[in-house]
């Protein structure tokens, strides 16, 4: 049996590490949080929301960390990445895999420092959020947990069904042949219903079930996919689902369809709670230059129009600054644009 750790067990490293541990994994939860891994270890992981259960856990602070582990799912923001990595590449074994389930598009920079064939890129599929130390509420439907993973050149099968039996102690992990097409899509997802969900301060539902979000919510995944196709990638399904061939339009009937679908698709997922809106809250910087941003990058590098996510992050960088609050009122900010 290997080795394993989450690198940055908040709210989904939480979540994930009591599955893994209920379901007879053993793994080490990591997080800066003292109080967090206090808690975790006198009283256990207490997961509620969709799920109810309290499992007991093994955690430590990243100074605590020793000797090397075969897998390290990454759970940490982007922002960290460069330092984070550097310190986690003492702390692999010699076929040890950094799997990182972060938002956007990080494996590129991951190879860069570990190397392409100690690098596997995993999305995650449901949400979670972190109450009191030591408590998480799972926001997603039980039956709608799924992992979509693939690999950089180099990982071998072996390496590659090593991570996978550890991440189905939680749930279905599906192998993703085109991992940079599942990226976009995740991005996609991210990047509308993240993005708006912060700038409206809501759940994934404030914004499909709202009719003027969800106009605007189309508009931003037409971007996305835009910008996607523009860079070469081929968007992967989401559970299952063609999310261009749901939610790409050229004409006014198809976009009033899109906009109908969007508090279909999201049923599931309605209550997950942006993970920039929680960071908002708290006070702390959040993702968005690794969401949102990365369209608005990529729009540049493509010459590719993104004035929804330009304006997204416009709005959740003055609301980092306090310069405006997450609100309803803030998706008329957006009128001048439809």
């Amino acid at each position: 049996m290997g080795r394993y750790a989450i690198y940055g067990a908040g709210s989904l490293g939480t979540v994930l590490g009591a599955y893994i541990t209920k379901n007879g994994g053993q793994i080490d939860l990591i997080n800066r949080n003292k109080a967090h891994v206090e808690a975790l270890n006198t009283k256990g992981a207490t997961i509620k929301g969709t799920v109810n259960m309290n499992v007991p856990v093994k955690a430590i602070t990243p100074d605590e960390m020793e000797g090397q582990y075969d897998v390290i799912l990454l759970m940490t923001k982007q922002l960290f990445n460069k330092e984070v990595v550097t310190k986690l590449k003492d702390h692999l074994t010699e076929k040890g895999v950094i799997v990182t389930l972060q938002n956007g598009l990080p494996e590129p920079g991951i190879a860069e420092i570990v190397g392409a064939d100690r690098t596997m890129g995993c999305t995650v599929e449901w949400g979670a959020a972190l109450g009191e130390p030591g408590v998480c509420t799972l926001t997603s439907e039980p039956d709608s947990l799924s992992f979509h993973m693939g690999r950089m050149d180099g990982i071998s099968d072996a390496q590659f069904k090593m991570v996978k039996d550890l991440l189905e102690l939680m749930c279905p992990v599906h192998e993703e042949d085109n991992l940079i097409g599942a990226r976009w899509s995740k991005l996609l997802i991210n990047a509308t219903f993240s993005g708006l969900g912060t700038v409206v301060g809501g759940v994934f539902g404030d914004v499909s079930e709202n009719k003027d979000a969800a106009k605007v919510a189309v508009r931003c995944m037409k971007e996305c996919i835009d910008v996607g196709h523009a860079t070469g990638a081929e968007f992967a399904p989401v559970q299952g689902k063609n999310i261009t061939a749901l939610f790409y339009y050229k004409n006014a009937i198809k976009r009033a369809f899109a906009t109908f679908l969007v508090p279909i698709a999201m049923k599931k997922h309605r209550d997950i709670e942006p993970s920039m809106l929680q960071d908002l809250k708290k006070g702390k910087a959040c993702e968005i230059d690794a969401i949102n941003g990365v369209v608005c990058e990529w729009g540049r590098k493509t010459n590719t129009p993104t004035p929804i996510n330009d304006r997204i992050v416009e709005i959740v960088k003055k609301c980092e600054k306090g310069e405006l609050k997450p609100q309803s009122s803030n998706i008329k900010l957006f009128d001048d644009l439809l």
